[in-house]
């Protein structure tokens, strides 16, 4: 996992494309695609890192998740656009002297690939009454749910979405769930829906219990999203609170 510093010209158009809202709701995302046979020395050195962190204390935070596919994100919220040409990683860096670049020499090798996008919370298609947080104590588990569209589609996969929204409301499910939209640095237009859960049984028991609560003509709900997407990714897996890290 590399720091990724952007060039001015990249930070303006940036700033177009969002207002001061929506950037107080916006994450950047690190994503390192793990080679199987590298998944144990990964996590070795992400959790050096993590503690790494901790000792000297550079200011940034970011959460962490891994997939069932062993991909590993790395979250970190934005306040401002021009927060990402900032490197909050340069004394740190100073201070480690070779074993810095020893250890982001040891992640290259875990992955063939790896990069970085942007990602929003969209609050008014999110179903969550009791307050919107990415993370709730003792809920680590995750289902994400990927529902991509063609760019003509955007309005109706949208007004599908608040309709979905409108139903769990309607009827007060106890599953909840938050909406993110794709932001710069992705080629495809999605929204991602994220679900918690203890754990895996947990989350296939609300899921039931779910089906029950809407009601056997929930579908047509459904599928207005589901008609107007070009395709639907499931994945599974949790969060890494041992691998997230907070400034002090």
């Amino acid at each position: 996992m590399k720091t990724i510093k952007t060039t001015f010209l990249l930070v303006f158009i940036l700033c177009l494309c969002l207002n001061v809202s929506q950037a107080q709701k916006t994450f950047w995302v690190h994503q390192d695609n793990v080679n199987p046979s590298m998944i144990m020395q990964y996590e070795k050195v992400a959790k050096e890192f993590a503690e790494a962190c901790k000792q000297h204390n550079p200011k940034t935070s970011w959460a962490v998740a891994n997939t069932n596919d062993l991909k590993y994100l790395y979250i970190s919220p934005i306040e401002k656009m021009a927060d990402l040409d900032e490197d909050p990683f340069t004394d740190m860096a100073k201070k480690m002297g070779d074993n810095w670049k020893k250890m982001f020499q040891e992640f290259d090798k875990c992955y063939d690939s790896h990069g970085s996008y942007i990602i929003h919370l969209v609050e008014d298609l999110t179903y969550m009454p009791e307050g919107i947080s990415m993370t709730q104590e003792g809920q680590d588990y995750r289902k994400w749910f990927y529902i991509y569209f063609k760019p003509e589609n955007a309005a109706k996969v949208r007004e599908g979405m608040k309709a979905v929204k409108d139903l769990y409301v309607a009827k007060n499910s106890k599953e909840h769930y938050r909406i993110y939209r794709n932001g710069f640095g992705t080629s495809e237009d999605f929204y991602l829906v994220a679900v918690s859960a203890k754990d895996e049984i947990d989350g296939a028991t609300k899921a039931k219990e779910n089906e029950a609560v809407l009601g056997p003509d929930s579908w047509e709900t459904f599928n207005k999203v589901m008609s107007h997407a070009s395709r639907f990714e499931e994945y599974s897996g949790k969060m890494r609170p041992d691998l997230a890290y907070a400034s002090k």
